[in-house]
């Protein structure tokens, strides 16, 4: 099917609407992303982009804008939370060098791609919240809070958590509180740290740090295991000393890093099915959703960017070859589905193994620390499925 001239509406300007909004329109396509804020901003946070996600950067032709935005990482440190003993270590250098395991911050991701989308030719839409979504004519269409209705052959929803186009396709959904609650915050970096993201683990809460923009900031998120519910939000914020006392009974380095923090955000972590419906066809259109629209995970993977990026890709790739857009939308859901909801269960069990107390830390501690000296590779190549795929080989 040719994407030449097709006209393509994209809702939601993140990193997987706009790596989407990029990838069709180099096929070809009339890309416009409705976006509901008055400008393109992303709240301070870094994020990982790993050699699966940055397959897709790199085969969108910003492989050149990653490298420049972001540090590659060397390494993954586990450490025991409480004392600062090491764990484990894996060795990232091991991975696949010609796609690298990247830390940037999300504002510089959303960036370059918002840079790639225009260049591509795509037209944003600023102020353009969507009210409403009405897939029962001959095209799919949206209604936004101006009143404006927009009507199009291919409608595409990238707009997060809280979707209307999920919504509209699968019903009203029910995510449940798991009982924690994370912090992020963005701190000055001690000079020479290592690309090292460092894994602090400890009973009941673990935290991840690691530099970004040239070793110049430091990306914090604490997880605690708690029974106070936080909101489901990227723009709440706490007190410092929340997490200050959260993480009190960590080692001397874990809480000079936090002693530097203020106003960190919060929010809390739900659990999220992955979507049963991803598309829909009607007699004169389709619709699909992506990103974490379709696959809300838990952050203990850091698989979020990634996944989207395998998603926008997946998507213009299987527009563009095949006859018909039932077929294409098919192939898209049949394709990403399986692997996305094996992402999200692996992120699940990793919030688990993050917090073990007891006799189960201390056994699981040790056999981290043998298999790190006996065999430091094969640690590694349990995540060869995850990292070593690549969604633009086919």
């Amino acid at each position: 099917m040719s994407l030449i001239g097709q006209s393509v509406t994209v809702v939601g300007a993140g990193v997987a609407g706009l790596a989407a909004a990029r990838a069709l329109a180099l096929r070809g396509a009339r890309v416009t992303v409705l976006e509901q804020a008055d400008a393109i901003r992303e709240v301070g946070a870094g994020l990982q982009i790993s050699p699966n996600g940055a397959a897709v950067l790199r085969a969108l032709g910003l492989q050149d804008a990653l490298d420049a935005a972001s540090m590659r990482a060397t390494a993954v440190q586990l450490i025991d939370g409480p004392t600062g003993d090491p764990v484990a270590r894996l060795d990232l250098a091991r991975l696949r060098p010609d796609q690298g395991y990247h830390f940037l911050h999300r504002a510089d991701l959303i960036a370059l791609l918002l840079q790639g989308a225009r260049e591509a030719g795509v037209t944003l839409r600023l102020l353009s919240r969507v009210a409403e979504v009405d897939l029962s004519g001959a095209r799919p269409a949206v209604t936004l809070d101006s009143g404006d209705r927009i009507e199009t052959p291919l409608l595409i929803g990238a707009d997060g958590l809280h979707s209307r186009l999920r919504a509209a396709l699968n019903g009203a959904q029910h995510p449940f509180f798991t009982g924690q609650v994370a912090w992020r915050a963005v701190i000055p970096c001690e000079p020479g740290a290592a690309p090292e993201a460092e894994v602090h683990m400890g009973p009941g809460r673990h935290l991840v740090s690691y530099p970004l923009r040239g070793g110049t900031l430091r990306n914090l998120v604490a997880v605690e295991e708690r029974q106070r519910w936080a909101e489901e939000s990227w723009t709440l914020r706490d007190d410092s000393m929340d997490m200050r006392l959260a993480f009190a009974g960590f080692s001397p380095r874990v809480r000079g890093w936090l002693d530097r923090v203020e106003d960190p955000w919060l929010w809390g972590l739900f659990r999220h099915p992955v979507a049963g419906t991803w598309t829909r066809v009607v007699s004169g259109g389709a619709v699909a959703i992506l990103g974490d629209a379709a696959h809300p995970t838990l952050p203990f993977l850091a698989q979020g960017a990634s996944m989207g990026l395998e998603d926008a890709w997946v998507l213009a790739d299987a527009l563009a070859g095949h006859d018909s857009l039932a077929a294409a939308l098919a192939a898209y859901q049949t394709r990403r589905k399986p692997r996305t909801t094996r992402i999200v269960a692996a992120a699940n069990a990793n919030a688990r193994a993050y917090h073990l107390s007891g006799l189960p830390r201390m056994i699981g501690h040790a056999g981290l620390r043998l298999l790190g000296r006996l065999s430091p590779a094969t640690m590694l190549s349990r995540f060869d499925w995850l990292y070593g795929h690549d969604v633009t080989q086919g």
